[in-house]
This record gives C-alpha cells, sequence and structure tokens, in this order.
C-alpha cells in the first residue's frame, strides 16, 4: 500500500513536530508520504519543519504551500491531489494537533484491506488524558441528523472494541481508498472550517458507501489546538453557518423540523453566552446565521481577522 497522510498545518508550530514523529516511528511496511499543506502560516512553523527534517526523512516530507488561509476543506483536497499525482492507493486525512500509536497505521491498514472501498475510522483518545475517549466512531440522530461522537468523554474499559459500520467520521483522522475520491469527488470547499467531515459522511452513505470504526487504530488528539477550542468566534460562527448548510442539502422534508430545533438551540446557547458575559459568541451565532441567510459561504474574512487577533494575544500571554 503507498500511503498519502496529508497535515494540514496553520500556525501549528507548537503541534507539528510531535505528529510527525509519531508518523515516522509507525511500523507499516509500505511506501509512506507526508504531506504537509500549509494555509500561508505566519509563525514559522514550515520554515522549522524544514531544518528540523532536513536531512533522512526529507524524502518522506513534502511541503505545499498556499498562498493564504484557503480552509481545511481546500487544503485537504490540494493534498490529495498531490497524493493522486505521486499515486498513492490510500490518502490519510489527519489532524496536525495529533499523535499516533506506533502500529495506528498498520491498524488501519489491515481494516480497510477487510473493508475494501470503504472509509475508515480510527479510535480517537484525548492526548492529555490517554484512557479517556474522544470519539469511537460517530452516529447520527434519526430526525434532524445531528451528529455526535461515540464514546465522549468516557474512560476506556474495553466498550468499544466492536470494528463495526458507522454513520459518521471525524475529520480529526480519516483513512480514504482513492477509489473514492474517484467516486464521491474532493471535500465540500464552501464549508472552509467545520462540518466538511459531516458532509462528507453524508454523501458516502447516500452513494452507498460503508464507514467503518477501527477500535485498534489509536490517535491522541489535542482537542481544539487547530481551531482555538470550542468557545471562539471562529468555531462559533462556523458550526452555526455550516449546520444549516450541511443539513439543508441533506435533510429534504425533514429540515423544517430541524430549523425549529436550530433555532430553539441556537437561542438558548445565546442566552447562556449572555449570562456568562460572552457577547462576541452570540454575535457569532447570529452573523453566521446572517451569512447563510445572503448565500454567504466560503471563508468570512471578519472572523479569520478576528481569531488570528485572539491566537496572537493569547500566544503573548503564555510566552
Amino acid at each position: 500500500m503507498k500511503l498519502a497522510i496529508i497535515l494540514v498545518n496553520y500556525n501549528g508550530k507548537k503541534y507539528n513536530s510531535a505528529c510527525i514523529d509519531s508518523i515516522l516511528q509507525s511500523n507499516i511496511q509500505g511506501e509512506l508520504l507526508i504531506l504537509v499543506v500549509d494555509n500561508a502560516s505566519t509563525d514559522g512553523s514550515v520554515e522549522l519543519l524544514r531544518k528540523q527534517y532536513k536531512e533522512s526523512d526529507k524524502n518522506r516530507i513534502e511541503y505545499i504551500c498556499l498562498d493564504q488561509n484557503y480552509g481545511f476543506a481546500a487544503a485537504n483536497n490540494r493534498g490529495i491531489e498531490r497524493a493522486a499525482e505521486h499515486g498513492a492507493d490510500y490518502v490519510l486525512l489527519l489532524n496536525n494537533d495529533t499523535e499516533i500509536a506506533p502500529d495506528m497505521l498498520e491498524q488501519l491498514e489491515l481494516c480497510a484491506a477487510r473493508h475494501p472501498d470503504s472509509m475508515i475510522a480510527p479510535k480517537i483518545y484525548y492526548s492529555d488524558e490517554r484512557n479517556r475517549i474522544w470519539a469511537a466512531g460517530g452516529s447520527v440522530s434519526p430526525v434532524i441528523r445531528k451528529v455526535s461522537h461515540d464514546g465522549l468523554n468516557q474512560i476506556d474499559s474495553g466498550q468499544f472494541e466492536e470494528e463495526k459500520k458507522i454513520e459518521f467520521a471525524t475529520g480529526c483522522c480519516l483513512l480514504l481508498p482513492m477509489t473514492i475520491i474517484d467516486k464521491a469527488g474532493f471535500l465540500d470547499e464552501r464549508f472552509f472550517l467545520y462540518y466538511e467531515d459531516t458532509e462528507y459522511s453524508f454523501r458516502l452513505r447516500k452513494m452507498g458507501i460503508e464507514i467503518y470504526y477501527c477500535p485498534k487504530a489509536w490517535v491522541y488528539h489535542k482537542v481544539g489546538g487547530s481551531s482555538m477550542g470550542a468557545q471562539s468566534p471562529l468555531c462559533a460562527y462556523y458550526i452555526s453557518r455550516n449546520w444549516l448548510v450541511c443539513n439543508r442539502q441533506y435533510l429534504g422534508a425533514r429540515y423544517p423540523i430541524f430549523l425549529l430545533y436550530y433555532i430553539l438551540n441556537r437561542s438558548v446557547l445565546s442566552l447562556l453566552w449572555m449570562i456568562q458575559g460572552k457577547p462576541q459568541l452570540v454575535a457569532a451565532i447570529w452573523r453566521g446565521v446572517s451569512d447563510y441567510c445572503k448565500g454567504r459561504l466560503g471563508k468570512t474574512e471578519y472572523y479569520g481577522r478576528l481569531s488570528l487577533r485572539i491566537l496572537h494575544r493569547n500566544t503573548e500571554n503564555k510566552s
């Protein structure tokens, strides 16, 4: 198997090395290529990687430097295109704020052999508590099609050891055979950030393509590391907007029922954040709704600039 691992980087200086080191320490036997797709980082992260890996591993790591931040979906798509040029049989989409177990790639390969032409998702733990589960597959609610991580926050005591079909897989780590890309196409770049994985899961299942959970493949995730965490204007905006975009496409006659739930959900969250003194998050929710109604998709410049200022301020405070 020729595998290309795609790491999307945007100012991920403090995460990239640990992720790449864990990949290079894997015991997989096949041909391996790491494609670092950089979304115009400003923290010197790519320059640091070039220095760190300039000798023995330079032929296994390739850098694709984009001229601006095109978002998670577009960056992965550029990596997939490059993987195809290299003749890869599989691509692994992997968050750069992760580390993988030494046999993770081997276990994914074995699972893929048992389930050809399927998307494969590993078991994902919290990086700072490596027996606590972040995702052991994913489920979708029957009416409003709300996705959730199986096993979220549970201590692993062997309750998720069954290799099985699942309905949803998080984009934190996904193994895709190139045959699926040929059939289903690339990630949807309208989303920019968040919900690309949900839409892709929905798309595959609608086409009759299965998704499998592989419990023996382990990933450790620094949750929120690549997006500044759940409670940021960036996150609030894109989730509020893209949730509408995705469900409008796939719910059909059930969409009005979802809208009732959505309005209640966002209103309660807004009230909670106002009580907590977080008006920026409330504004982000409703700006996302407004932009959806106006057909403004892709990247939002406003929250891109705002989130960058917050990220730089947080970085300065920690240094």
